[in-house]
């Protein structure tokens, strides 16, 4: 379990909290959740309805559809955040790849913060712009690799 203290100071260098009053941040690490969980435990799974955000606070987790990986995360890094505004159902699994600590922030602890400090709702835009953008590169590359590799089969059955 995390002190007081060493709760504003992992919150603080997250990057959704990073720019926010330390007087707020106090108030909003007194309310989150400390979650233990083991190795290879589910989380959240894909379909199923979610209304919390979790942050690493050590350890790993894997994000992933069915067998297919999407991203793995580390400490400080947030994953849920989608279901917090759309209600929709998990769009992705995540389960823990080794013991794993996270704090967890509810959609109304989340909906309050907002309300006395916009800010933090400008920083998780950021976070799910920047996550849209590699999900495009990435596709992006993969299209080219598989039309490079078309191409060059063609050119080697001439």
């Amino acid at each position: 379990m995390l002190t007081s203290v060493e709760r504003l100071l992992f919150i603080r260098a997250v990057p959704i909290f990073r720019e926010l009053r330390d007087d707020f941040l106090v108030r909003l690490a007194s309310v989150m959740e400390e979650l233990s969980f083991p190795a290879k435990h589910a989380i959240f799974t894909e379909g199923k309805e979610g209304r919390s955000l979790y942050i690493v606070v050590s350890g790993k987790v894997r994000v992933h559809l069915g067998k297919r990986d999407l991203a793995n995360l580390e400490q400080g890094a947030c994953f849920g955040e989608m279901s917090l505004f759309d209600a929709e159902p998990r769009s992705a699994s995540v389960t823990t790849l080794e013991n794993c600590e996270c704090l967890m922030l509810t959609q109304i602890q989340l909906y309050d913060a907002i309300d006395e400090t916009p800010e933090i709702a400008i920083n998780i835009i950021r976070l799910l712009s920047r996550r849209i953008r590699e999900l495009n590169q990435k596709l992006n590359a993969r299209e080219n690799s598989i039309s490079s590799d078309s191409s060059s089969r063609i050119a080697e059955l001439r």
